[in-house]
């Protein structure tokens, strides 16, 4: 017992002060209650009380990159500054993004079913804001956001991928977009896709290492897309299960198909590539 006490006391000797992970959450669940109010308990009446609002928040985000300098190589109050006179683009992109969830989804009755019940909503507005900070330099904050809207969503976005205008996840669950990912404009997924890396050393971390995808490209469930040389062309389709590592051509269509081979009584598994080009079946 004696030596666990000490290897505990150690790692409190030596661990760094950070904020309070449900200090993060309630930050972004505060923002994003503030910025729709659907989503929110109470509605502001008010334009000064918006103001009021939005000056609580910026001076709860002053003092927490204050306080934690290690987060950011800045002025936490210029930054927490820069971050809210920002914040009206975040908000213009999240509504594209509602936009394209109630056109791409028929099963949408309303935006306000949207903001009000929807995970791809959630994790997208998550990502936004988280992204909005990763780009200002703030660390681990980012994170803290869109883990905290994983944990919640089942949908794993890191606030370094950088995602377009109108973004579409519908279901959401199992959906893994990873740091260095680029997404176009007028992009859907389904539930359960990975945009991922291929196995990289440490050492390799900074380069890219996860896919690119052209706009107005959708993603069926299941489909996993992986490597940083990997590109999706523009308005192409890949089908649910598909597996791929290597680029497409814009107006491509790949999905997956199992063939019966009668004579030999054999399945054949397969994925067929088709564009306005070329169609072949590999």
């Amino acid at each position: 017992m004696d030596s666990l006490i000490k290897k505990i006391h150690l790692a409190h000797q030596h661990s760094v002060d950070f904020p309070s992970p449900k200090v993060i959450h309630q930050f972004f669940e505060d923002l994003l209650g503030l910025l729709f109010p659907e989503f929110s308990a109470h509605n502001v009446r008010e334009e000064d009380d918006v103001r009021s609002s939005l000056q609580n928040l910026q001076a709860q985000l002053t003092v927490m990159l204050s306080r934690n300098a290690h987060l950011h190589s800045g002025d936490g109050e210029k930054l927490a500054q820069s971050f809210f006179e920002g914040l009206e683009t975040v908000f213009d992109w999240i509504n594209q993004d509602v936009d394209a969830m109630f056109a791409g989804d028929p099963a949408a009755k309303s935006r306000s079913e949207i903001l009000r019940s929807y995970p791809g909503f959630y994790a997208i507005s998550a990502y936004r804001i988280a992204n909005h900070l990763h780009k200002l330099g703030v660390t681990l904050v980012p994170r803290m956001i869109t883990e905290y809207a994983h944990s919640k969503t089942g949908v794993d976005i890191h606030p370094g991928a950088r995602i377009g205008q109108y973004f579409c996840i519908d279901h959401g669950t199992g959906v893994v977009i990873g740091e260095t990912t680029i997404i176009g404009n007028h992009v859907k997924v389904y539930q359960g896709v990975t945009l991922g890396a291929l196995s990289v050393e440490k050492a390799d971390a900074d380069v890219k290492r996860h896919p690119t995808i052209e706009d107005h490209v959708v993603i069926y469930s299941g489909a996993t897309i992986l490597g940083g040389k990997t590109i999706i062309g523009k308005n192409s389709v890949i089908g649910g299960n598909v597996w791929l590592t290597k680029s497409v051509l814009p107006g491509s269509k790949v999905y997956y198909q199992t063939q019966m081979h009668h004579e030999a009584g054999k399945v054949t598994d397969l994925y067929v590539f088709k564009n306005d080009l070329e169609e072949k079946s590999h």
